[in-house]
């Protein structure tokens, strides 16, 4: 069986993150293959629920992986308080080589860098990839694809943690174009009226509507009120002037940053300064930029002035791309002996970001939503649109082949995630419309 062609041809793609096609991810060599449970944002619930109800699949996905890349040693880190899910999964090993890594509740425990470090003792360097130091790393519910795409099942569901002011928090499996209403509509509307996060509150990007298109990388839908706290700190716009007013320079900024701590040499308070003093930092030695990870601890809770360290790290690391700046790759010290002391603990977060009241359970329903209509999106992934290959007026079946990977770039196939007919195809997505 050729792995590679059963992924490729099934489209799966990094369900955790930016959604790198992964069927490119595996084609290597590699000593560690590590399966990502530790479920980085809070409030999210997908990756534990994931592992507790397919755990057979996930290990069967590590499995095929470290036959794939020929990995002696294979390991999926979770947190140790997801307890269904360290059952479940520690039978699920059993006669197997793959092992548990239980890690303590800490944000963000579910980086890669950060896990490839605790389960490895090696620091991915600036402008690197697990790789660099023998490792690949996958989401768990991208190890349940692999394992369902050597069965030939394309990827065309999603589960979607629905939090936050709704109704009834749940999990619920949604075909990939559902529109994030029907998402809503299911854990029994709002309480309130909300703006939306897609992803989790951290790292998620703000949306005014929840008429969005589910697709194979969202993995929380969250409802926040409008003039929550929370929306004030992910506000985009600087201002310059409370940057120079403010900023003292303290530091805790980069005291508190977890790549910081890894020996990478990301010190926002350094660009903090520079904005506050008009310095250019094109021409500094700032390589370390590059290995902001925008997780956010050093605007959602380091800072206590309100300001946002994270975003001036963003605005750097573009315009230092767009110069045409590429990082070097480096680990520029040695990890931080006191790391496991500066570790945020989850709760901590809840707290400071005024989330406690949505961090509730949420509860999984195995049964995939009903819709008359889906939009999938033709990116979905990391590379280039896929091109349809159906038009206007086709019938399809739920797995159909719609958009193919274009000739010599990098990109995902993309199916039919409903039977019906296809109502339109656009530049940027295709639409279906239910029916036999």
């Amino acid at each position: 069986m050729d792995i590679i062609e059963k992924i490729r041809d099934a489209g799966v793609v990094g369900a955790g993150g930016a959604g790198f096609p992964t069927h490119v991810k595996v084609n290597c060599r590699a000593e560690y293959v590590i399966g990502n449970g530790a479920e980085c944002e809070p409030l999210l619930r997908v990756d534990q629920q994931v592992m507790a109800a397919m755990a057979d699949e996930v290990v069967a996905g590590v499995q095929l992986v470290m036959q794939q890349v020929g990995a002696e040693h294979g390991v999926i880190a979770l947190k140790e308080h997801y307890h269904d899910a360290v059952v479940a999964l520690g039978k699920a090993c059993k006669d197997t080589k793959v092992r548990l890594h239980l890690m303590k509740s800490y944000y963000p425990a579910g980086d890669e860098q950060e896990m490839v470090y605790e389960i490895t003792g090696r620091v991915v360097p600036t402008g690197g990839l697990p790789l660099d130091v023998g490792a690949v790393v996958c989401n768990v519910s991208t190890l349940a694809g692999i394992a369902r795409a050597t069965e030939d099942i394309p990827v065309t569901q999603k589960y979607v943690t629905v939090g936050g002011a709704v109704k009834n928090p749940r999990t619920v499996l949604a075909p990939i174009g559902i529109s994030g209403e029907a998402l809503i509509a299911a854990a029994g509307g709002v309480t309130s009226e909300c703006v939306y996060i897609i992803g989790g509150p951290c790292m998620g990007r703000v949306s005014e509507t929840a008429d969005i298109p589910v697709t194979k990388t969202t993995g929380g839908l969250l409802a926040i009120p409008k003039g929550h706290p929370l929306l004030a700190q992910k506000d985009t716009r600087m201002n310059v002037q409370m940057i120079q007013a403010v900023c003292c320079q303290c530091s805790m900024c980069t005291q508190m940053c977890p790549r910081n701590a890894l020996g990478l040499n990301v010190q926002p308070h350094k660009a903090m300064r520079a904005v506050a003093q008009g310095v250019d930092l094109l021409g500094q030695s700032m390589n370390g930029i590059f290995s902001c990870c925008d997780c956010g601890i050093c605007t959602y809770y380091a800072c206590n002035f309100g300001l946002k360290p994270s975003q001036v790290m963003q605005r750097f690391k573009a315009e230092m791309m767009t110069a045409g700046v590429r990082p070097k790759k480096e680990v520029y010290t040695e990890a931080d002996p006191t790391l496991n002391e500066k570790k945020l603990p989850v709760s901590r977060l809840v707290s400071r970001l005024w989330l406690g009241e949505y961090d509730v359970a949420a509860p999984m329903d195995m049964q995939p939503m009903q819709t008359q209509r889906v939009d999938i999106p033709l990116k979905m992934h990391v590379g280039a649109p896929a091109v349809p290959v159906v038009k206007a007026g086709d019938h399809v079946q739920q797995g159909t082949l719609i958009a193919d990977i274009p000739e010599k770039a990098l990109g995902a196939k993309v199916h039919a995630s409903i039977t019906g007919t296809i109502e339109s195809v656009t530049e940027d997505r295709i639409r279906i419309r239910s029916g036999k």
